[in-house]
């Protein structure tokens, strides 16, 4: 087993960082769903980074690529499914090499669940989301970006698969 927490604790120590201050809320930004899953519109929100050649490498096993980030919610169509990567996380190289796509971005498994009537739809679009590591922009800006965009999409339930 991989120590989270403790090893993100440990890494930022020694980078000289204060101890993590970790998200919370008086108020909880959920709601109970209205419908089942299987009568939803279903959105799909990821944290992967759509792939620009200008960036370098951005493929499976790739280093930590910071030029890759993204700094704004975007949206893109779901078919074909869109080229996003995720070499600008702070994954655990040593143990993941990011080889299949389908685990930050399961589009095919959720087309798969609509055609068996797990979900009543998966939306025609995806919206990303920066992992920028400000909580306060994350709140202020990306959040609600997020949600106008859901909101405009007209989804019922959101998924978020986070790199």
């Amino acid at each position: 087993m991989i120590e989270y927490i403790p090893r993100s604790h440990a890494y930022y120590a020694a980078q000289g960082y204060k101890p993590y201050a970790w998200a919370h809320h008086d108020d909880v930004p959920f709601v109970q769903p209205q419908k089942s899953l299987s009568e939803s519109r279903l959105l799909l929100i990821t944290t992967a980074a759509p792939f620009d050649p200008a960036h370098g490498d951005q493929g499976p096993g790739a280093t930590y690529n910071a030029a890759a980030k993204f700094f704004a919610v975007f949206r893109s169509p779901v078919a074909p499914i869109p080229d996003l990567r995720i070499s600008h996380i702070g994954y655990d190289r040593k143990h993941c090499r990011a080889e299949d796509p389908a685990t930050w971005l399961p589009i095919a498994a959720l087309e798969q669940a609509q055609a068996d009537g797990r979900i009543g739809e998966l939306l025609s679009e995806l919206v990303g989301v920066p992992t920028n590591r400000s909580q306060r922009i994350t709140t202020e800006q990306d959040a609600p970006a997020a949600l106008a965009a859901a909101r405009e999409l007209g989804a019922d339930a959101a998924l978020l698969v986070p790199t």
